[in-house]
C-alpha cells in the first residue's frame, strides 16, 4: 500500500490528541525518563518501543525491561546493516529479558519491485531509506497508538526543541521521547551504572550506527552523526515526520 494511503488510514482526531499530548507534556515536565516511559506505556495507549540497537539504544531497551519485559519492540531489518548489529540485537534482548521484539522488514515484492539488486543506495539514498526503513515501519506501527523513540536534542538542529510528547503529523498518533533532554554524559551514566553492554561499534569509531553502506567511522573532533550518510545533505533516515513531511534532508550540524 502506497505510504500516503497508509497515512490517511492512521488519520486521529489531531485537536483531542493535540490536548492529550500537551496534558502529559505538562504533567511529565519535571519527570525522569523513566517516569515518561513508565506514563507513555501507562497512559498513552497502545505503544511501541521503536529501537534501531544501534549505539545508544540499549538505555531505553533497559528502561523498558525494567518497566514490563513485554513491551513491544520493532526493530527494523533493513537487510544491509552491519552484522554486529544483528548479533547485539540477539544479545541484548536476551540478557534484557525482552519478550516481544518483532523483527520489520520490507515486504518482498516491495524489494523486487523498488531494489531488485540491492543498489538503490548508491543512486538515491532517500529512496531507499522509504523503502527499507519508513514504509516497514509505518505498517507495522498501524495497530499502535504511538511509539517511543531514542531521539535526543542535542544530536541535530530538526531535534532542539523537542517536547517528551508529540502529535506525529500526518500519523495521527503520539510520538515519546523520553531521553530528549539528555547529554551525552547522562547516556555514558547510564550505561555504566546499569552495566549495560556497548555496541561492539562504538569502540572502531561509529558512535552513531545505521545500515553499513551509510555509515562511516567518525573522526575526533566531528559530529557524532557525521559518519551517517558522509558528504550528503541528509541527517535523518525518514521515519519521523514534520509538518506531515517525512524529515530526512537537513544540513549536519
Amino acid at each position: 500500500m502506497p505510504l500516503d494511503e497508509i497515512q490517511t488510514e492512521l488519520g486521529r482526531d489531531r485537536s483531542a490528541l493535540t490536548e492529550k499530548v500537551a496534558a502529559l507534556n505538562a504533567r511529565f515536565r519535571h519527570h525522569s525518563a523513566h517516569d515518561v516511559m513508565h506514563g507513555a506505556l501507562e497512559e498513552a495507549g497502545r505503544i511501541a518501543l521503536v529501537s534501531s540497537f544501534g549505539a545508544e539504544s540499549v538505555v531505553l531497551l533497559h528502561m523498558a525491561a525494567v518497566i514490563d519485559k513485554a513491551t513491544p519492540v520493532l526493530f527494523i531489518d533493513t537487510q544491509m546493516l552491519f552484522t554486529e548489529t544483528l548479533v547485539y540485537q540477539q544479545e541484548v534482548s536476551e540478557r534484557l529479558g525482552l519478550r516481544n521484539v518483532q523483527i520489520i522488514r520490507a515486504a518482498d515484492e516491495d524489494l523486487d519491485r523498488d531494489d531488485p539488486y540491492g543498489a538503490l543506495h548508491l543512486r538515491d539514498t532517500d529512496a531507499c531509506c522509504v523503502l527499507r526503513k519508513t514504509i516497514p515501519l509505518q505498517r507495522a506501527l498501524s495497530g499502535y497508538d504511538g511509539w517511543i523513540t531514542g531521539r535526543k536534542r542535542f544530536q541535530s538542529g530538526t531535534r532542539a526543541a523537542m517536547e517528551f510528547f508529540e502529535v506525529e503529523d500526518g500519523t495521527g498518533r503520539i510520538k515519546v521521547n523520553p531521553l530528549a533532554h539528555w547529554a551525552p554524559e547522562d547516556v555514558r551514566a547510564y550505561m555504566e551504572e546499569n552495566r549495560l553492554p556497548r555496541h561492539p561499534l562504538v569502540a572502531k569509531g561509529y558512535p552513531s550506527i545505521g545500515c553499513a553502506p551509510c555509515t562511516s567511522p567518525v573522526k575526533d573532533g566531528e559530529d557524532p552523526r557525521a559518519g551517517r550518510w558522509r558528504d550528503e545533505n541528509k541527517e535523518e533516515c525518514g521515519i519521523h515526520f514534520v509538518d506531515g513531511k517525512m524529515v530526512r534532508v537537513g544540513e549536519k550540524q
